[in-house]
């Protein structure tokens, strides 16, 4: 386990910079704001790092390119570009006194709102940025969240009486999967990937009896995934809590540590909501407002639920033909699905629902051209988990299957005696 991590670790030395998106400079600034360095700092240290990752790709891009290959570096020239309109638009926004919060103004306020919601990445860069400056620290952070998924997919599958190989596949299979790419990028995925699977291995732990470890796990997890992105906290919570209600009526009893759980997640679910609105945190119309206007750069929509729900079917019914042309996807979805329900059912439901959170975070933003299907990678879990399992039927047929429900503890008998 800790030669995939160090061999993967190694391998991401070979992108240190260009790795970043339009979003990773309001995560950095706000990050470099809770370090205590003023508005005009903090742009000037997120604009040189956004700048030299642009004039890296575009160095990268002219070496390999058949016409201009043997042109002078683009960098210099990239650098200087980048500066000036980036330093064009914040400069305009913080003489207008858009100065209030920890991000730096890059974009309208309505839109910084979003992610002045979101301290729980950048509480996460701050010591990596102090430690090892701010190129290192993004690209290291970056690392250490990717690994941390791996490695938590490896103890989840062990849990799950996974065979040691089949765990360090599922190992591998996080890291050189979309989600693993996805999760070095420095944006908020990644950590959503992580502390997600966190809370899968608290559901695994409360099926193999360990009740009390589990729940705690997954209540800590939802309580962080607040801070990281409060929309998927909602979303897990209420997956979670479904499921366990589920597998309550199957058992047709009402008491146990799957209970305790479903009450854990639904309320992790209630509280989210009330503590969003208690905060006063962007509603989902201004969500809407978001996608429809450009990122606020257009009027407001004055029937914005019509038009949602038909760039939502419009969205869906590109998507899969998209998956049809290349299916590789779909396939491994289903490989795994296979894989879990045949070996752990009663743990497929909490993977599919965990998984199925994607889908939920892509439909409440049904654009297309979001790189890399970045909102939807959580379904990429299911792969990362299933395969594994899937590989285990095969080679160990047989072995370690069903995935009972757990009932009452001994201690829960001796206590209500």
């Amino acid at each position: 386990m800790i030669l995939i991590a160090a061999v993967f670790a190694v391998l991401q030395l070979a992108n240190v910079t260009g790795r970043d998106t339009p979003d990773t400079k309001n995560y950095l600034s706000y990050a470099l704001s809770l370090r205590g360095e003023n508005k005009h700092e903090a742009a000037a240290r997120t604009i040189d790092y956004a700048c030299a990752g642009r004039a890296s790709v575009a160095r990268r891009n002219q070496a390999v390119d058949v016409v201009r290959f043997h042109r002078a570096s683009p960098t210099r020239r990239v650098v200087a570009e980048c500066r000036r309109d980036q330093w064009r638009g914040v400069s305009a926004r913080l003489a207008a006194g858009e100065t209030a919060g920890h991000t730096v103004p890059f974009m309208p306020p309505r839109f910084m709102r979003i992610f002045e919601v979101r301290p729980g990445y950048p509480v996460l860069l701050v010591p990596f940025i102090s430690v090892l400056g701010v190129t290192w620290g993004l690209w290291a952070s970056s690392v250490f969240v990717t690994v941390a998924g791996g490695v938590l997919v490896f103890l989840l599958l062990r849990t799950l009486r996974a065979s040691t190989g089949a765990a360090l596949a599922g190992q591998a299979l996080f890291l050189v999967l979309p989600c693993g790419t996805t999760a070095m990028r420095p944006m908020t995925e990644g950590l959503l990937l992580t502390v997600t699977l966190a809370a899968l291995w608290g559901c695994a732990l409360v099926l193999e009896g360990r009740a009390r470890a589990g729940t705690w796990l997954v209540g800590g997890s939802l309580a962080v995934l607040f801070t990281v992105k409060h929309s998927q906290a909602l979303f897990l919570g209420l997956c979670l809590a479904g499921v366990c209600a589920v597998l309550l009526v199957r058992r047709r009893r009402w008491d146990g540590p799957l209970r305790t759980l479903g009450v854990v997640a639904g309320c992790g679910a209630l509280a989210t909501v009330l503590l969003a609105k208690a905060l006063r945190y962007p509603s989902e119309s201004e969500s809407l407002q978001d996608l429809l206007t450009g990122h606020f750069a257009r009027p407001d929509r004055a029937r914005p639920w019509s038009e949602f729900l038909h760039l939502e079917v419009a969205f869906w019914v590109e998507w899969v033909r998209r998956q049809f042309w290349e299916p590789l996807f779909l396939t491994a979805l289903v490989a795994a699905g296979w894989g879990v329900l045949r070996r752990r059912p009663a743990f497929a439901g909490f993977l599919l629902a965990a998984a199925g959170t994607g889908v939920l975070n892509q439909a409440g933003h049904p654009d297309i051209n979001i790189w890399g299907d970045r909102l939807i990678v959580l379904l990429w879990l299911l792969p990362a988990v299933g395969l594994p399992l899937l590989l285990d039927e095969v080679v160990r047929p047989g072995a370690a299957l069903g995935g009972t429900v757990p009932g009452p503890s001994r201690r829960d008998t001796e206590v209500a005696r």
